[in-house]
């Protein structure tokens, strides 16, 4: 039934927006690659390096800075986390050698996250793979307009669904 003649799927509408058949065919698929590309993602880096999508996306995060360091609530604001998640997942990180804690001199309850050299080297022996895969799922398929179009959307969506319009777009 369309949503127009007040029933979707046996529900009375009432002040229901259901979607309409374009909008559903696009939330579908939505759905799904929101669903399997970090699942996608994740194996790859797991088999290629060890460590989750989450945890490149904070050793990347960091690499991107100038001086490699970033208060840990900045960090958490730009890899899309809570500041407990994060601070879970540093420490797994200082225990292999590649995120060192300190605390802000500029700021004495703030604690600074600071990529050391092996870290910056696990970036670096990571992110050709993981960069390939992202192409292979998700920028080979497109067209360079429809990268462009993915790019507002995401944005557009992200800015809806998260903190503080969510996605600094640091993260890889």
């Amino acid at each position: 039934m369309s949503s127009e003649s007040g029933y979707r799927g046996g529900m009375k509408n009432g002040d229901v927006r259901w979607l309409d058949d374009d909008e559903a065919a696009a939330w579908r698929p939505l759905v799904s690659a929101t669903m399997w590309l970090p699942a996608a993602l994740d194996m790859q880096l797991l088999r290629e390096a060890g460590i989750s999508h989450f945890e490149y996306g904070v050793l990347s995060g960091l690499s991107m800075e100038e001086d490699r360091t970033l208060r840990l609530s900045d960090l958490a604001r730009s890899a899309n986390s809570t500041l407990s998640r994060l601070s879970k997942v540093v420490n797994r990180l200082s225990d292999q050698g590649w995120v060192e804690r300190r605390p802000d001199p500029e700021d004495g309850r703030s604690t600074l996250a600071i990529l050391t050299e092996e870290g910056w080297q696990k970036v670096v022996a990571t992110a050709p793979g993981h960069v390939k895969r992202v192409r292979e799922l998700v920028f080979d398929r497109l067209s360079r307009a429809e990268v462009k179009q993915l790019g507002v959307i995401a944005a557009k969506i992200s800015a809806a669904v998260g903190p503080e319009g969510a996605c600094s777009g640091k993260l890889l």
